[in-house]
């Protein structure tokens, strides 16, 4: 059992918190690039419970900085984004994407002291369609991790993100949970209705056995139950620090995907998804959209409307709490287990249920919750040692450790040790822009 104490632990982010000082330990994705034109409107962000502001200067450089001006604290969402630098509209005082003071035009030349004014901004980078930050100490940041899925090009892959109304940490276990998949999902729907097998063996029997380990850049876990084809079938997922999740979505071979469970605060959370376009080629299923199907990213309003600006604006969905997710009665009543369309809408649906932050000490528990209990163990004594004395996980400063994690489904033979199996696909199906072409 997670008691109170731990939970408090685990789950609070702000500045000062143990899991807070971890996190801003590694390169966070911050948002996507598109939200941002150069010399246009300043974006609102919540990130480990600071309220932020991003911008494009005019050179396309995304700087991320307190939204307060350093002078009298009025919002910079409110500045000017203009000539290389946002200006507050307030008395005119300016800063580049560095945080760097340029102009102090209200104050005589001969008093000026903009040279020593600095607004807090932290480090950022671009890659791949995806703008990040490094909100640790800024004298001290290490190389951008080579996650896969974020080394491939933006025509290769889907890149997506949706606000949640809940703590992080519960959102990442959701997706830690894959005994979930043939209910919450597929709870009303006969194995027969798929075409292919993965998706029959996790209905034919919807309650595997788990392995787990623990690995440098985090935990990996394997679900495993007996494979109609003969043999043993696997899904294989993966936590990464911080905040990172590799679920089973395809066959290991092709499923070069990745989450993120960025915390915006301790009450809310940015998921991101990037999937390669042709990774569920082979995990198509033979159903209706009103069982499972349905649009995953029905944002209400639109990303691009510049008319919902606040805190938690973006990357909102339609189907929300406030409207108990659009949830259709009937049609539960009949073939769809939570009378939700949209897998994505209904892992929304019962993560934000659990309340804001989910009290761990009145949980049940189950063998089935092994990777959870596992992956909660494994993050708390990171914070503690971080928060004890500086000790961090060996893929804080070395990156290239998450080179090599993949999510995905497999089936092995009976006496096969599950990791050498997984290493062996992973050796044979390593990421190059050719293979993902060929995946297509």
């Amino acid at each position: 059992m997670t008691t109170a104490a731990e939970n408090e632990i685990l789950t609070r982010v702000g500045p000062g918190t143990p899991m807070g000082g971890l996190m801003r330990q590694y390169w966070i994705p911050a948002a996507a690039s598109t939200e941002f034109e150069v010399d246009g409107d300043p974006v609102r962000l919540k990130l480990l419970g600071e309220e932020l502001i991003g911008f494009r200067d005019s050179n396309g450089k995304v700087g991320i900085m307190d939204h307060r001006c350093p002078h009298r604290c009025a919002s910079l969402f409110f500045g000017r984004n203009e000539e290389g630098g946002i200006r507050c509209v307030y008395h005119g005082w300016k800063f580049d994407a560095d945080g760097n003071c340029l102009d102090m035009a209200n104050v005589p030349p001969h008093q000026d002291f903009k040279h020593k004014v600095h607004a807090k901004a932290y480090k950022t980078a671009e890659r791949n369609g995806l703008v990040w930050v490094f909100m640790g100490d800024q004298k001290n940041i290490p190389e951008l991790p080579p996650i896969e899925a974020t080394l491939a090009p933006p025509d290769r892959m889907n890149v997506n993100f949706q606000y949640r109304e809940c703590n992080w940490l519960q959102a990442v276990e959701g997706e830690l949970d894959t005994s979930h998949v043939g209910f919450l999902h597929f709870g009303s729907v006969d194995a027969n209705a798929f075409t292919e097998s993965h998706s029959r063996n996790t209905v034919n029997n919807r309650a595997p056995e788990y392995v787990t380990a623990e690995t440098d850049y985090g935990f990996m876990y394997g679900a495993h139950r007996p494979a109609e084809e003969g043999g043993i079938y696997w899904r294989v997922a993966h936590f990464l620090f911080p905040c990172w999740t590799m679920p089973p979505l395809a066959p290991l071979g092709v499923d070069v995907a990745v989450r993120a469970y960025v915390p915006m605060d301790d009450e809310n959370t940015m998921m991101l998804i990037m999937l390669h376009k042709g990774a569920r080629t082979e995990n198509h299923v033979a159903l209706r959209e009103d069982i499972s199907g349905g649009p995953d990213f029905n944002y209400a309003p639109p990303p691009t409307d510049r008319a919902n600006t606040g805190w938690y604006d973006r990357w909102r969905l339609k189907e929300n709490k406030d409207n108990d997710y659009l949830i259709d009665r009937e049609l539960q009543r009949g073939h769809n287990y939570t009378g939700l369309r949209g897998l994505i809408l209904q892992d929304q649906m019962i993560t934000e249920s659990m309340e804001p932050i989910v009290d761990r000490s009145i949980e049940v528990l189950a063998p089935t919750d092994i990777a959870i209990t596992q992956m909660r163990r494994a993050v708390l004594r990171a914070a503690k040692n971080y928060a004890k004395d500086g000790t961090l996980p060996a893929s804080a400063q070395n990156p290239d450790l998450f080179k090599g994690a993949r999510g995905g489904h497999f089936f092995a033979d009976k006496d096969a040790n599950w990791l050498d199996t997984y290493h062996r696909i992973m050796a044979e199906s390593a990421y190059t822009p050719e293979t993902a072409q060929a995946a297509e």
